[in-house]
């Protein structure tokens, strides 16, 4: 904002608003910033749109990021919103691909894949079809497992194992466990199978890879829609932009522990190596 000529507190007021987690107090915090008459709200994720939306019809909502924003009902389509709700989406189709290409470089003969996910995410279904459509051009066999908790996480990666799965797609819905809480249970599994995460948090807490959306990039790009609203822009005509930018990690220790051998030409793709 501030490269854009707004500077909190001289041409622009910014009102902070954390639920800290607990979801049932977005709305109630939406309806706050409604009663100051904001002229726009920025949301950080899909559960953060959802309380805002409840809280208003009106006044222009900005999201950083959410994977599915018509599935989620946010927008009628990304090309034009129709609403009060545009921003940024996290959804990639070319995503599914790479990270399965990537899984192939480290583990030359996969052949089972676990998928785990999160049924009840509005754009689970649409990630699964990417990989279905992604894994029948590699040959790859997939066991898709369920994921709604974190008690979830132990059992799936017992039950992958047992399938004889060669490695592990992450596309568990980020509101369902932190990166450190996901990191703790699969060690506690006990069965350390190669897996790709799209958060590079994950790779932080302990986890093997990840490849997805640089959300650095889509926060500050956000401020671009801001802009355009405050300048008098209507939100049902300013489309919602997909990533443009993806990070790529390793972490060499996880992978030394799991007794992978991470080939010189995937490391040099990598924007994080963890040592």
């Amino acid at each position: 904002m501030r490269e854009l000529g707004y500077i909190d507190g001289k041409n622009i007021a910014i009102e902070w608003r954390s639920a800290q987690g607990q979801r049932d107090r977005v709305t109630v915090l939406a309806e706050e910033l409604v009663r100051l008459k904001v002229d726009v709200i920025l949301t950080g994720s899909a559960s953060d749109t959802r309380g805002t939306k409840a809280a208003t019809t009106t006044i222009p909502i900005v999201m950083t990021n959410d994977g599915d924003p018509v599935g989620n009902g946010f927008v009628a389509s990304l090309a034009r919103p129709g609403g009060n709700i545009t921003g940024l989406s996290t959804l990639s189709p070319e995503l599914a691909g790479k990270r399965l290409d990537l899984l192939k470089e480290i583990v030359p003969k996969l052949s089972r894949l676990a998928v785990f996910g999160t049924s009840n995410s509005a754009s689970n279904a649409q990630e699964l079809k990417e990989v279905e459509g992604a894994a029948g051009v590699l040959g790859v066999k997939l066991q898709y497992f369920d994921v709604l908790a974190l008690k979830d996480i132990e059992p799936a990666f017992r039950a992958a194992a047992k399938g004889r799965a060669d490695a592990v797609l992450w596309l568990v819905s980020g509101g369902i466990v932190t990166a450190v809480q996901a990191q703790a249970a699969v060690r506690n599994s006990k069965n350390l199978l190669p897996t790709i995460y799209s958060s590079q948090s994950h790779v932080e807490a302990g986890g093997l890879m990840s490849y997805g959306v640089n959300l650095v990039d889509l926060a500050r790009r956000a401020a671009y829609f801001v802009d355009k609203i405050l300048k008098g822009a209507k939100p049902a005509e300013l489309p919602v932009e997909q990533p443009m930018k993806f990070e790529f990690a390793i972490n060499l220790k996880t992978a030394k522990q799991i007794g992978l051998n991470i080939p010189q030409w995937t490391l040099v793709k990598a924007d994080k190596v963890i040592r």
